[in-house]
């Protein structure tokens, strides 16, 4: 039987270019049993910045996190964090980290104070960042004084919010930050994470919410069945899908739309078409002042359509991650 490359393999000395990364992962694999869960991910974040990571359950990013955290080892192929093996050195690498454990791993019999006080000491820095992001996520004394126990969901995820971020880490890696969040306070986590990108720190964040990754980052990894399959600004993904308008027309939809360009749909009842916009706009201009219209729509393209464009259908989506009962790791 074969068997796969090994995965603790010394990594090439930091260079120059490795302090302006903040994570990578180099041809990284994890396999249980014969099944993949990552296939040769490699993926550079640099510092500074706020780096989405897309995919469904069962995409593989949260054996990537995990992996990156050092809490999994890869079956084949390495990891930097903060310029450090994950694995071999995983205490000191994870000390200048902000990670965002699952609120379900809270402690229920502590008080949120408590829990804070732990997190803090287990990071070894000061939470010289705890009233702000208390107060950004408007949790106060009372409940801070309460246990965990007692919490609802959104509490809890604020609180781990908040032990991720107190000690101003210089990598916040962050899974499904807005669950469980209503949207008052999600907009203000987004606020948090901005200010923190503008102090030189880097977030990678995991999350299924596209108009959240859209709106606050700069660049975005997607991955599909253990593997990336697309990576770059949002800006130059969502460039990827042309402009499309939805024009409707006052009267019938006229014979010779097609003229107006790449046709999308048609709805002849309630004369509405949409169309493809090509990258001059103004020859869809020039043939709709031909004609009578009643409204006219513009739609930009967004990073949900580059996401969609990658999975299909629902049914090509699995919806847990592939890590089969009692099967072993390679």
């Amino acid at each position: 039987m074969s068997r796969l490359p090994d995965p603790a393999l010394p990594l090439d000395p930091p260079t120059s270019d490795d302090r302006a990364i903040a994570l990578e992962f180099r041809n990284v694999r994890k396999t249980y049993g014969s099944i993949a869960a990552l296939n040769s991910l490699s993926l550079t974040v640099e510092r500074g910045t706020i780096h989405g990571f897309l995919g469904p359950n069962g995409a593989g990013k949260t054996t990537a996190i995990r992996i990156l955290m050092g809490f999994l080892k890869a079956s084949a192929g390495t990891c930097r964090l903060l310029g450090l093996d994950p694995w071999r050195e995983g205490v000191e690498a994870r000390r200048q980290v902000g990670y965002l454990v699952t609120a379900d791993a809270l402690y229920p019999d502590m008080s949120g104070n408590d829990q804070l006080a732990y997190a803090a000491e287990i990071s070894g820095g000061d939470p010289v960042l705890r009233g702000r992001v208390l107060d950004a996520l408007e949790l106060g004394t009372d409940a801070l004084g309460r246990r965990l126990g007692t919490y609802s969901k959104g509490m809890r995820q604020k609180l781990a919010i908040a032990a991720a971020m107190q000690h101003d880490p210089e990598l916040l890696v962050l899974d499904e930050p807005s669950d469980g969040l209503d949207p008052l306070v999600q907009q203000r986590l987004e606020g948090l994470l901005r200010e923190r990108q503008a102090a030189g720190r880097t977030v990678f964040m995991s999350s299924h919410d596209l108009a959240e990754v859209e709106r606050i980052c700069q660049r975005v990894a997607v991955i599909r069945n253990g593997t990336l399959v697309a990576d770059g600004s949002t800006r130059d993904l969502s460039r990827q899908y042309q402009r499309t308008a939805m024009i409707g027309f006052r009267g019938a939809v006229p014979d010779r739309i097609q003229e107006a360009g790449d046709v999308v749909s048609i709805d002849r009842d309630r004369a509405t078409v949409e169309i493809r916009i090509a990258d001059d706009i103004n020859t869809l201009i020039r043939w709709l002042a031909q004609v009578e219209i009643e409204s006219l729509t513009i739609r930009e393209p967004q990073l949900q359509d580059v996401f969609f464009s990658y999975y299909g259908t629902a049914g090509d989506v699995p919806h847990s991650d592939p890590v089969p009962t009692g099967a072993s790791q390679q």
